[in-house]
């Protein structure tokens, strides 16, 4: 699926709207550069799934956790050093506690990713600054 967004708003009812077609244990790998909106997404994507409460980013903490209908963990793979570090963080507990994990900066932990894994793909529309181009694929299509 294929969406253009205008701004922080419509990214952030994109997420929501994923949010609540996802299910326990769904994985939402996120790809896109700095300043994409993936932390936005996530906030639509809490709502989604009944969490409530400030979604933000995890970048020093590596995971957020929200609670909700259907809890959220919220991951930031940028600084993580290997895939190996995964074991440390508990990545496998994540996978089986029935919540959805969304990874922020997924590609340096892909091999990693279950097979059914949905990527949410955001990238800045070429003549717009402020207007984003996502793109959903695998799990929830």
């Amino acid at each position: 699926m294929e969406y253009l967004s205008h701004g922080v708003e419509e990214t952030e009812a994109i997420g929501e709207a994923l949010g609540q077609r996802l299910r326990s244990g769904s994985v939402v790998a996120y790809r896109g550069g700095l300043g994409m909106g993936k932390t936005a997404f996530t906030r639509g994507l809490a709502r989604g799934l009944g969490c409530r409460g400030r979604v933000t980013s995890p970048t020093f903490t590596i995971v957020n956790e929200y609670r909700g209908t259907t809890p959220l963990f919220h991951f930031d793979m940028y600084r993580l050093e290997s895939e190996d570090a995964l074991f440390d963080i508990g990545w496998e507990d994540y996978l089986c506690r029935g919540g959805v994990c969304a990874v922020e900066w997924s590609e340096n932990i892909s091999d990693a990713l279950p097979e059914d894994t949905v990527f949410v793909t955001i990238e800045r529309h070429a003549d717009h600054d402020d207007w984003r181009h996502i793109t959903i694929t695998g799990g929830a299509e």
